[in-house]
Formats: C-alpha cells, structure tokens, sequence
C-alpha cells in the first residue's frame, strides 16, 4: 500500500470513528431509558409553511441500531435523507407517520394539527409493534392525550437518533408529497418551497389564487 493510499485510508478510518463518537453522544437518551423495550423518537416537519400538511413521524429503532450520518433533517441535503430515509425504513422496529392536511389546521389551529399529527403517528406504531411504545422522546414537546410516558427533549432531532431518525421520515415523506401536488397543481413550485413562502411561491398565490393544499389561515396577507 502506497503512502497516499494509506493517508487516505486513515483520514476515512479517523472520520468513521469520528461519526460513531457523534453517533454515540446522540445515542443518551436511548441509553438513559434502556430498560424500555420499546423507545419511540417523535417529531414534525410543515409547521410553517402556506400550504400542504404537517407530518409526523414517530419511529422505534432496534437498540443496537448504527445509521451512519443519522441527524437532525435539518442538517442534512435531500440526497442524504433520502438514503437514510431507505435505512430507517429497512432497519427500524416501526415506522408510524401522521398526516394533517390544511383544511384540519385551518380549524384547530396549527399547534393543535400539530399534536393531532403525533397521536396518529404514535397510533400507526402500536398497530405495528401490537402495543404502546413504552416511551416517547419528543422534539421539544409535551403531546396532550396521550398516556405514555414522555420526555420531551429541546433541539432533539440533534440530540436522540429516535428523534432524529422521525425526523427525517417525516421530512421525506412530506416533501415527496409537496412534490406530487405540484404535478397536480403547477405554478407555485412546491416541489422546491415545500409549501413554505418563498417569492415564486407567493406570486403564484397572487397571480393564480389559492388551491386546496393552502392554509386559508396562512395566507390572509397574500390573497
């Protein structure tokens, strides 16, 4: 093995260990509540924007669970979470998302729609694993009526890799939602904005009105 080779080699060996330290650190809230059986991540995505749902994912992963690069949705470029999506789907225990479109938001507010989202998601996993997760490790939030232990954790999606495994499931699933309602319903370019106000986006909604994906609630200074 030449120099060169071998240079190269260790910078890949010294990242590898790199992101499995990183990982590791993600990974104490899960070891913190080890002795639940089944630890569920929760969290949104489609909060802000003028159109489409908010969509929540809520995933159990396998304890001894690695996924490489796994973080916060946020963080990461749409190539990335695609794959990962495929590797959370693959690897985990269960996968539940909720979906609450905008006429829902429209009348319970978004926070409600919000909570909504996560109780369907939570429902669709104990479906799948035959009963209640034993906890949930929430983004940030406390989910009204539900009877499951919770903890919620600020900036979780960067935090627990639960969270941020939910996170980007939730933030596929929407965005390839966003992407099929343009095919229906050109000019606004929800393929690109998600639904969320850009520029083009909002001279879409003055020049073409609003279509049934809008948040009337939403959109009060536009149209």
């Amino acid at each position: 093995m030449g120099k060169r080779e071998e240079e190269k080699r260790k910078k890949q060996q010294e990242k590898l260990e790199k992101e499995l330290a990183r990982l590791e650190l993600m990974s104490t809230y899960e070891k913190e509540y080890a002795s639940h059986r089944y630890i569920c991540g929760i969290d949104e995505v489609g909060r802000g924007p003028l159109a489409g749902p908010v969509v929540a994912g809520a995933v159990v992963l396998p304890k001894d669970v690695t996924i490489l690069w796994l973080n916060d949705s946020k963080k990461l470029s749409e190539k990335k979470r695609e794959l990962l999506y495929d590797e959370i789907m693959e690897k985990a225990v269960a996968v539940g998302f909720g979906i609450v479109g905008p006429q829902r938001i429209d009348e319970i507010n978004i926070l409600q729609a919000t909570y909504e989202a996560m109780r369907l998601a939570i429902a669709e996993v104990e479906k799948k694993l035959g009963q209640k997760p034993d906890i949930l490790l929430n983004d940030a939030v406390t989910i009204p009526q539900v009877d499951i232990l919770q903890v919620p954790i600020i900036k979780g999606d960067a935090k627990s890799i639960s969270i941020a495994a939910a996170s980007v499931a939730a933030k596929v699933t929407r965005d390839r939602l966003m992407a099929e309602y343009e095919n229906v319903l050109p000019g606004y370019e929800f393929a690109s904005n998600k639904g969320y106000g850009t520029k083009a986006h909002i001279e879409g909604l003055k020049k073409l009105g609003p279509t049934p994906v809008h948040r009337a609630t939403f959109i009060k200074n536009f149209v």
